[in-house]
């Protein structure tokens, strides 16, 4: 036993370590925005860097904002409203999918005023929230597909006012949520520069600030019940905004592909896609909402849109053989005993020349008398 665990302890350590993770791509309406590796070389980008990749524990940590550590990025993305935004999770230093399946994905902006976003204090940021999800339609957190490689998409109000914006995507992984101050918080943020001539703008009540936003001992932060199937799961933090959609009160039992929070039921307006996969074969990761606390990888879940609709896009296509025909029969099978030469390599192999074969629909007797053996 002994021995056992000196074996595991290093190996769930080695794996503790790996199985965080950080936004390492942007896309937004087809462009591409590369990020930088947590701690690395900080390269031009649009997204702010973090530290490291390990998750941000407990509701009044600083790092809350933007994640550990964050750091303004030097670039800011030009985004228009309704182009759709697609987070690319990764984990580790980025060569390896995302790793939990257990818990909502989140999404808030802020404006940056006057002053383009990289010379922006995200600590002094008023969030307001734009879209938020728990479950996909087949009841599996939507977090799943992103084990799969699929990324997080959203859509951008389409009346939201022009301006200098934080985006800030968070994934809330709830598979320690069974204890308070167990969730890990996994927020990044992004700086745009949003077009058109929208005039959406949240009210003041909308906005809060990170941290102060959530209590460790929220609903939907301390979720003791997170492993009895699918749950009336209450986002944490406030509804979606109203220009922007929403009129609830975040509470949600979070269920269908693209939805999250309009009138407290989780779904927020606009439209989008998703990606997902129920493949999820080879994926490490946190049981799923049925499972017992652990790592078993139950990927396949979309990631939601912003908005009350939205279309899932497959990560990955499998043909399936097309049958001859509706309703065909399938070829009749022998049912005649078959003799002990029938199989394997007797069946494939001539019979000897030397050896007399005597057809057994015909009588012991008249074999005898057909083929000479006397009595």
């Amino acid at each position: 036993m002994k021995s056992m665990i000196s074996v595991l302890v290093p190996l769930l350590a080695a794996a503790s370590a790996y199985a965080h993770g950080f936004v390492a791509d942007l896309n937004i309406a087809g462009k591409d925005y590369q990020g930088n590796k947590p701690g690395g070389q900080g390269n031009p980008s649009v997204i702010r860097q973090v530290s490291e990749n390990s998750p941000v524990k407990g509701a009044d940590n600083p790092d809350l904002n933007c994640g550990m550590s964050a750091k303004p990025a030097s670039l800011n993305a030009n985004a228009n409203p309704g182009d759709t935004i697609s987070f690319d999770w990764k984990a580790g230093a980025g060569d390896s999918n995302w790793p939990h399946n257990t818990g909502p994905m989140l999404t808030y902006m802020a404006s940056c005023g006057d002053t383009t976003c990289d010379k922006f204090d995200s600590t002094q940021a008023k969030w307001f929230k734009i879209q938020q999800v728990a479950y996909d339609s087949s009841g599996k957190w939507a977090q799943a597909a992103l084990m799969t490689g699929a990324p997080a998409d959203i859509t951008l109000p389409s009346n939201i006012a022009p301006g200098n914006y934080l985006i800030r995507h968070e994934v809330i992984s709830l598979q320690n949520a069974i204890s308070k101050g167990g969730a890990e918080f996994y927020p990044s943020c992004s700086q745009l520069t949003v077009g058109g001539n929208g005039n959406g703008k949240p009210q003041d009540s909308e906005l809060v600030s990170f941290p102060g936003a959530y209590h460790d001992d929220d609903p939907g932060i301390y979720v003791p019940n997170v492993y009895n199937g699918k749950i009336d799961y209450q986002f944490p933090g406030p509804p979606i905004a109203s220009f922007a959609g929403g009129s609830g009160s975040g509470s949600s039992g979070g269920s269908g592909p693209g939805s999250s929070g309009g009138s407290g039921s989780g779904s927020s307006g606009g439209s989008g896609s998703g990606s997902s996969s129920d493949s999820g074969s080879g994926s490490s990761g946190d049981s799923g909402p049925s499972s017992s606390p652990g790592d078993s990888g139950d990927s396949g879940a979309s990631p939601s849109t912003y908005g009350g609709s939205s279309t899932a896009t497959s990560a990955g296509s499998q043909s399936t053989p097309a049958s001859s025909g509706s309703g065909s029969i399938p070829p009749s099978k022998c049912k005649l005993k078959k003799s002990p030469n029938s199989d394997g390599a007797g069946a494939n192999s001539r019979r000897s020349l030397d050896v007399k074969y005597y057809p057994k629909h015909v009588s012991r007797v008249m074999r005898n008398l057909a083929f000479g053996k006397a009595h």
